[in-house]
């Protein structure tokens, strides 16, 4: 796409343009900023719909912690893969360190994200994460990744 600020963000197609997630595992409603390769502002707004409130917990809906991580891991991958020489890769988690949560998100929630770059070397970078809603940290930690082209992805056959 391009490596310039994009300060109007991407939207929901943008999104699905550059990440595989589909229903109900995309986390990533709109971003609002993105300096590409460095840093990206988006949010996840939270519907009494999402499928992992029937379940987590069907007495207090509340979002899981991981899918916090997940929507923060989404969020930096199109960070990076916005830039045009990671057209056709996908990133992958390879790790997550000192993740703290803090306060619960629940349905009528907009959860707001925000991913920085802290290094990168050849395929392999780590960010710093942090998702609130309003001015209460929800989640903040680092996470680690490689950037792998699609084609050495194996895929599963119907």
């Amino acid at each position: 796409m391009t490596t310039a600020t994009i300060p109007n963000g991407l939207d929901i197609c943008d999104i699905k343009e550059l990440l595989p997630h589909r229903y109900p595992f995309l986390l990533v409603d709109r971003i609002t900023y993105i300096e590409p390769g460095v840093r990206a502002v988006g949010y996840k707004n939270m519907t009494a719909n999402e499928q992992f409130f029937e379940g987590h917990f069907p007495f207090k809906p509340i979002m899981p912690g991981v899918l916090m991580v997940e929507a923060l891991a989404q969020l930096a991958c199109v960070a990076i893969l916005v830039k045009d020489e990671y057209k056709d890769t996908l990133g992958v988690f390879t790790g997550i360190d000192g993740f703290k949560f803090r306060s619960m998100v629940e349905p009528g929630d907009r959860l707001d994200l925000e991913v920085e770059l802290l290094k990168m070397k050849g395929p392999v970078g780590k960010l710093k994460g942090t998702a609130k809603v309003g001015d209460k940290i929800a989640a903040e930690g680092e996470i680690s990744f490689s950037i792998i082209p699609k084609d050495k992805i194996k895929t599963i056959k119907k």
